[in-house]
């Protein structure tokens, strides 16, 4: 299931993630791992943009939240927080993203931004909510 469900969201990732070069290497209910390139997506003085870091944690986030929604119910984030830990200046980061809770209507998760050496990047908390599908 888990290539499968990698393969899907990879081609259907939308606008954002097309232009931040975000690439799902691994997916399921409790963990979603995906790489973004630190080049491209640098602020002005040459660092990663920590708004980059974030829209990556929302994206995987969501992503993890939408696997664990029920029938009928659709997620959307309601409370985001960062916390940016130290800079990364070239190569790839990675988000690793985990269920913290998974509630009738809240699923929260936390994605770890990490560098090519493996030291933390940036922590991000979403917490999205279950609610109805429309129309």
């Amino acid at each position: 299931m888990t290539a499968d469900l990698v393969a899907q969201l990879n081609e259907h990732k939308g606008e954002l993630n097309e232009r931040l070069q975000v690439v799902v290497t691994e997916a399921s209910p409790e963990r979603i791992v995906a790489t973004m390139p630190v080049e491209g997506n640098r602020q002005p003085y040459g660092l990663l943009h920590g708004g980059a870091s974030v829209a990556l944690g929302e994206t995987l986030g969501s992503v993890l939240a939408s696997l664990n929604c029920p029938e009928g119910k659709q997620a959307v984030g309601v409370d985001i927080y960062a916390t940016h830990h130290r800079s990364a200046l070239e190569g790839t980061v990675t988000g690793t993203t985990t269920l913290l809770s998974k509630g009738r209507t809240l699923v929260v998760s936390e994605t770890v931004v990490t560098d090519d050496q493996d030291r933390r990047v940036c922590t991000v908390r979403l917490t999205c909510f279950l609610r109805d599908v429309r129309g």
